[in-house]
């Protein structure tokens, strides 16, 4: 007599691939290794719990702690198959996952895994270490605001300045894009002092000098800059006015048109086939010093004044469409037309020729001129009045534009240092 045969339906998904994945990372020995558990503990070790769990939301995308142990009650088979040991339904449970949350919220065990994890990443993958990309970024939220919470009241990113945000700092390998380093701070805090912790703990886990760290204007604080110079690594970043000397930009763009600086172009294969310049830019050295623990600290800084030539002819456009737009509104002021407003004194008319300049953001491009002058015009008679000849004392204003002013603005548009 045949025996009946058990037969098992699990969705199997992607579940075998993450878990071997996690564990080519060494992630569950690691995660033991720095987050010891109880004595009293039983059960699947804290690392596979954990390795599980990361397994269920990659999985399903989904982080609810509450999900997770029915998820794994109808996946006992893959997962012990995979795992190649017992794993049960309570060993998943949300309570367990709440004790997990609390021993991983620990900052300094956090710090010496996440190092561990890193360099034990970069050496099975062989991963090139020689270019950080450093950036932070915030994320709003409907959520309550609490005077310990992450999420507060800051300058936004987002057009909701009226929601609470937290704020992110991370450091990534180019071109990977892995992740090397990764703090959550609350909303509020400003950029500039995140990039130094940050940066410390990248040089941690990579265990060498001599890194290129790529950031945005926020990072180009004077302390960032001289922390990575003390430290042996190199940092890219586009300089603010703020952090550029009194009339050094000036002086940078006249060396540059003068010849003082030797421009070196780059160029661009198009799709048919002929080059294009795409920017032209010139280097000098900057003798740099600050203060640290009261002894100066030196460096010198590359500074590469840089003109990109397609931001610049886009800035070029919406420049002259600009003034264009704003001397068409002024001129439109001396037209007549029924219905229309006519001024009848230079004070009004200069008040709302100054509110179009403004917000076109074009006052030094455009000459004005006000004028008050009388002008006759023929009334028609109509029923018992008779015909006549009013005069009108209308206030206008003559535009021209600024041809050298804007010259001169166009011609430092696309430049950074």
């Amino acid at each position: 007599m045949n025996e009946m045969q058990s037969i098992i339906t699990e969705r199997v998904d992607d579940i075998p691939l993450w878990l071997a994945q996690m564990q080519r990372m060494g992630l569950p020995a690691l995660l033991e290794a720095h987050f010891p558990t109880h004595g009293h503990w039983q059960g699947l070790s804290l690392g596979w719990v954990t390795t599980i769990w990361l397994s269920s939301i990659l999985s399903r995308g989904d982080h609810r702690l509450v999900h997770v142990e029915p998820w794994v009650g109808h996946r006992l088979w893959t997962l012990r198959t995979t795992r190649g040991q017992d794993v049960q339904r309570l060993d998943c449970t949300a309570d367990r996952l709440e004790i997990i949350l609390r021993r991983l919220s620990h900052d300094p065990r956090w710090a010496n895994f996440e190092s561990a994890l890193n360099q034990h990443t970069v050496r099975v993958y062989e991963l090139s270490t020689e270019r950080v990309h450093v950036d932070s970024t915030s994320a709003s939220a409907y959520t309550m605001v609490t005077a310990e919470g992450l999420f507060q009241f800051g300058p936004s990113q987002d057009p909701r300045p009226d929601l609470p945000q937290g704020k992110v700092m991370q450091a990534v390998l180019e071109p990977l894009g892995l992740p090397v380093a990764t703090d959550g701070v609350a909303g509020e805090r400003a950029d500039a002092p995140l990039y130094i912790p940050c940066i410390k703990r990248v040089q941690a886990s990579v265990g060498r000098c001599g890194l290129l760290d790529v950031g945005d204007c926020k990072r180009a604080a004077r302390a960032t800059r001289a922390f990575l110079a003390a430290h042996g690594d190199f940092s890219l970043c586009p300089l603010p006015q703020v952090q550029l000397a009194e009339d050094e930009w000036d002086e940078a763009l006249e060396a540059v048109w003068s010849g003082e600086y030797l421009l070196s172009r780059v160029f661009r294969k198009q799709p048919d086939g002929k080059p294009a310049l795409i920017a032209e830019g010139g280097e000098r050295q900057v003798s740099m010093s600050v203060e640290v623990a009261g002894q100066p600290q030196p460096w010198t800084e590359r500074r590469l004044v840089v003109r990109s030539m397609r931001p610049a002819q886009a800035a070029e456009t919406a420049l002259r469409a600009r003034v264009s737009t704003a001397m068409a509104q002024i001129e439109a002021l001396n037209q007549r037309g029924r219905g229309k407003k006519r001024f009848a004194e230079v004070p009004a008319l200069r008040q709302a020729v100054v509110a179009i300049v403004q917000r076109y953001r074009v006052e030094e491009f455009l000459w004005l001129r006000f004028d008050h002058h009388t002008v006759s015009r023929a009334v028609q008679a109509y029923r018992e009045r008779p015909a006549r000849v009013e005069k009108v004392p209308p206030a206008t204003v003559e535009v021209r534009v600024d041809e050298a002013a804007l010259e001169a603005a166009v011609r430092r548009l696309g430049w950074r240092v």
